[in-house]
């Protein structure tokens, strides 16, 4: 088999010489650009989540049909991620993202347009497909929009967008659905999506690689889709089915075969859709792995927290709701301010310093009881915040910064789905503890639920720590840089 071909290839020389020439003078207008989709896509997403109720009511339908409206979307995102980021460094990041928005919207009207929960569904799997587009190149479009000393801080200033998404959306949703209709949830999206698509085709660079000798390896993309919606729906169904039952130990099992299977056609390939000697920057992969943690304790404190305060605090919905944007108001400030300073000082410290305040913030989540104040609940979040803030930014330039130039695609894609894949554990793993606890204590009192929900924060706590344990041993710059 022929071996892997070296990471670096040539690029148009002269569309590189006039950006460079340029001065990187558009850099804030595809900042913008790349925010605004950002903000579009993390509002759908919240907003989707808040007003699934109204769309059970307004088709009539069984709670377990309409929940395939969230599943289907994240398992269709998070098996595309990868292919997508490789496209991208085939044909070029602005073309792929480009055609994201394209299908992103368009499937937005399908979806305000749905006769029937069944073609929501469906509609919402070809949303998934332009998500997958714009999450897999917009890292990449900005980490080559960017000098390096500037990488941080457009980074972090993306997740701002992204909290501020997150924040708003569930309120948003809820005053456009009383005032016009669930419907317009999703038009909402096309306005947004148009100006971010003039924007993006105006002021991104174009990439298109000068010469395409690399194939698109077509089998290892099939595999990887397939084990990993295998691996996330067994994850995402295993507390409610059991993680013994049948079906799971199959998706499980199978989920196991087939990456198997795809590291192997991976290691032979000439072109891999994952370049596994990615993976050899101990960088990279420290920073991926990482990730992972940080999102498994971020969604187990948004899995947990509404049990809490809903079931354990008897509040109500938009109480709950309130109380909850503590952690992403923090978020969305720290992020860009942690970004700025790692490209200062460097990304090593300002992650594990991360890390180890999100592992205080669930330590203090862990000691909340049903008598709690408002205040300390809101305090533990906002320090949970702070660390996931302090964390994200300078982690996502570390593990963009060490991906070298022609595989930044696929280290976007990476990064994505380190998210995707912590989302699903966090949730499969809490709500694995949480069940079996109060199951074995048999009884929903608030005292009980209190004890379920403590002990999965200590759980996610230690997480939280050995990420921090793994950031400060992990390089402060990528081998050969």
């Amino acid at each position: 088999m022929e071996p892997n071909p070296p990471l670096e290839r040539r690029t148009n020389p002269s569309k590189s010489q006039a950006r460079d020439q340029s001065g990187f003078a558009d850099k804030w207008w595809v900042l913008l650009a790349i925010g605004i989709g950002t903000f579009m896509s993390a509002l759908d997403g919240s907003v989707v989540n808040t007003i699934l109720p109204v769309i059970n009511a307004s088709f009539a339908s069984q709670v377990a049909a309409v929940e395939w409206v969230i599943t289907v979307y994240l398992l269709v995102l998070s098996g595309l991620l990868l292919s997508f980021g490789r496209l991208g460094d085939m044909q070029g990041h602005k073309m792929v993202y480009l055609l994201g928005f394209a299908i992103f919207i368009l499937s937005s009207a399908l979806c305000g347009l749905a006769p029937s929960v069944t073609m929501l569904v469906l509609f919402r799997s070809i949303q998934a497909v332009g998500a997958a587009m714009l999450s897999a190149n917009s890292p990449a479009i900005l980490t080559k929009s960017f000098p390096a000393s500037q990488r941080g801080q457009a980074l972090g200033l993306q997740a701002t967008m992204t909290y501020l998404g997150l924040t708003v959306g569930p309120s948003l949703g809820g005053w456009l659905t009383d005032a016009l209709g669930w419907r317009a949830v999703f038009y909402i999206n096309m306005p947004v999506g148009l100006l971010a698509f003039a924007l993006s085709y105006r002021f991104i660079q174009a990439d298109r690689p000068e010469k395409i000798s690399e194939h698109f390896d077509l089998a290892g993309a099939a595999l990887f889709v397939a084990g990993l919606v295998a691996l996330l729906l067994g994850l995402n169904q295993g507390h409610a089915l059991g993680w013994t039952s049948p079906l799971i130990l199959s998706l499980l099992a199978g989920s196991l075969l087939l990456f198997t299977i795809f590291i192997r056609i991976e290691r032979s390939t000439a072109y891999p859709v994952l370049d596994l000697g990615l993976f050899k920057f101990r960088l990279f992969s420290a920073s991926t792995f990482s990730a992972v943690l940080n999102y498994i304790c971020v969604y187990t404190i948004m899995f947990l927290m509404p049990f809490y305060l809903i079931q354990g605090k008897n509040l109500s919905a938009a109480a709950a709701g309130g109380i909850l944007t503590a952690m992403p108001i923090v978020m969305a400030v720290v992020a860009p301010i942690s970004g700025t300073l790692s490209d200062r000082f460097g990304t090593r410290l300002l992650t594990a310093a991360g890390m180890i305040c999100l592992a205080l913030g669930l330590l203090l989540l862990s000691k909340l009881n049903q008598s709690s104040q408002i205040w300390q609940i809101a305090q533990a979040l906002g320090v949970a915040g702070l660390g996931i803030g302090m964390f994200i930014s300078p982690n996502n330039s570390a593990l963009m910064g060490s991906a070298p130039k022609n595989r930044q695609g696929i280290a976007a894609g990476i990064m994505a789905t380190a998210r995707n894949v912590g989302m699903v554990l966090g949730i499969g793993f809490s709500g694995a503890i949480f069940t079996t606890l109060l199951s074995q204590q048999g009884t929903s009192s608030a005292a009980s639920l209190a004890h379920a929900t403590q002990a999965s924060f200590l759980v996610a706590a230690g997480i939280a720590v050995l990420g921090m344990i793994i950031t400060l041993v992990r390089p402060e710059r990528a081998e050969g840089k």
